[in-house]
């Protein structure tokens, strides 16, 4: 979208013709601002062209095409719920059947598809399908974009073909970060479960690495050395899932809050024993009974994380801390001066600070710990009772 997006909007218009669509929709989120604007200046250039628009090249075909961007909810990678956000709803995912193919965005039939696979529709017309077979293994055909992350010396995207190993792709993008090793590694990002050094070799196929335990998904490799905290890894993810939840379904609105409490807890080195297995536990709770599949994709890597680093997480519980120096993981240099900051010597060195502590004692410059939340709480009583219709006939 960002390096050719002339391409995804001639995929867009070959497909939409295959299938005799006359509207199609281009959804991404909003926070790239800078892909959105130049999808728009494509989309542009493709009217001016004549690529798009009402008979289209003298063909019959009519074809517009909307770049909508959302509201950046994680959620809205589910169809159903992108469909939703195009409508202009709240994106929760809807209850199935009805397919989108049959009744989908505004109740009519929609075909939903990512942008990776529409973008190779032109290539494939252009060199044929036999160009495109040649590439990938026997049921896993044609190549892909793989997306390395983290403790690798050249992060970036990377076009490959399907059946390619991840020790391929580290000598392509430099290695692991000097004086490391690998640790473990995400082979479709955070919602798949976890590898390790022995599957360095696996062909990241759909079908190989399916039979190892996880999943391809979205091709997006997380690489971790030996400096990282699998627990302080998973935490982090699960925080983004509980956080990501649309809140439709009990187990996982309620079971991604629990599985965070539980990791922070033996993350801080407050955990039990009884921890970890009540982590395993809540995540019997959710996976299979979520209305979609955030809820599995929350668990995996917790359940995985468990099964191949059982002692780490134990060793947490022993020493009632965390064993690792979470300073050497980062990408970036900072020591614990920085991290923490030296306290005032004298107001006269620090003007700002004296004023501040003045202002406190007036009762102003206050932090938000400092509201129990009396005062909004009795505003907007007020503002209800100002505003509600009997008080204005009372009155």
């Amino acid at each position: 979208m960002m390096a050719n997006p002339h391409a995804l909007i001639e995929g867009v218009a070959i497909t939409s013709f295959a299938i005799r669509s006359n509207h199609s929709f281009i959804y991404l989120r909003g926070e790239v601002v800078h892909v959105y604007r130049r999808l728009l200046q494509a989309v542009r250039e493709a009217y001016e062209a004549g690529h798009l628009g009402k008979n289209i090249h003298g063909s019959g075909f009519d074809l517009d095409v909307t770049v909508h961007a959302g509201a950046g909810a994680y959620i809205c990678g589910e169809e159903t719920a992108l469909l939703d956000s195009l409508e202009g709803r709240r994106g929760q995912p809807r209850l199935k059947p009805p397919f989108p193919a049959v009744a989908g965005l505004y109740a009519r039939p929609t075909v939903v598809n990512n942008v990776e696979t529409v973008a190779s529709v032109p290539s494939i017309i252009g060199n044929g399908v036999d160009w495109f077979t040649a590439m990938g293994t026997e049921r896993s055909k044609g190549m892909g974009l793989f997306s390395l992350s983290g403790h690798v010396t050249k992060p970036g995207q990377y076009e490959a073909p399907l059946g390619i190993t991840l020790r391929e792709l580290l000598d392509m993008a430099g290695g692991i970060r000097e004086g490391h090793e690998l640790k473990f590694w995400t082979p479709g990002g955070s919602s798949t479960p976890i590898f390790t050094q022995d599957q360095l070799d696996t062909p990241l196929d759909y079908e190989s690495v399916g039979a190892e335990g996880s999943m391809l998904g979205t091709r997006a490799l997380q690489l971790f050395d030996d400096t990282t905290c699998v627990v302080r890894a998973v935490t982090r993810w699960t925080e983004f899932y509980k956080h990501e939840s649309c809140g439709k379904c009990t187990p996982c609105r309620e079971g991604t809050y629990w599985l965070t409490q539980i990791l922070k807890r033996i993350e801080g080195g407050t955990g039990t024993q009884a921890d970890i297995q009540q982590l395993l536990d809540t995540c019997d709770s959710i996976a299979g009974r979520s209305f979609c599949a955030l809820g599995d994709g929350a668990t995996s890597s917790i359940v995985s994380a468990v099964a191949k680093f059982h002692e780490e997480f134990e060793q947490h519980v022993a020493l009632g801390a965390c064993p690792f120096d979470h300073a050497a993981s980062a990408l970036f240099e900072y020591g614990a001066e920085e991290a923490v900051e030296e306290p005032v010597a004298d107001a006269a060195a620090e003007p700002e600070a004296a004023v501040a502590d003045e202002a406190a004692e007036e009762g102003e410059g206050h932090t938000p710990d400092d509201y129990d939340g009396t005062a909004a709480i009795s505003a907007l009583n007020e503002f209800a009772r100002v505003n509600d219709p009997k008080t204005e006939k009372d009155a």
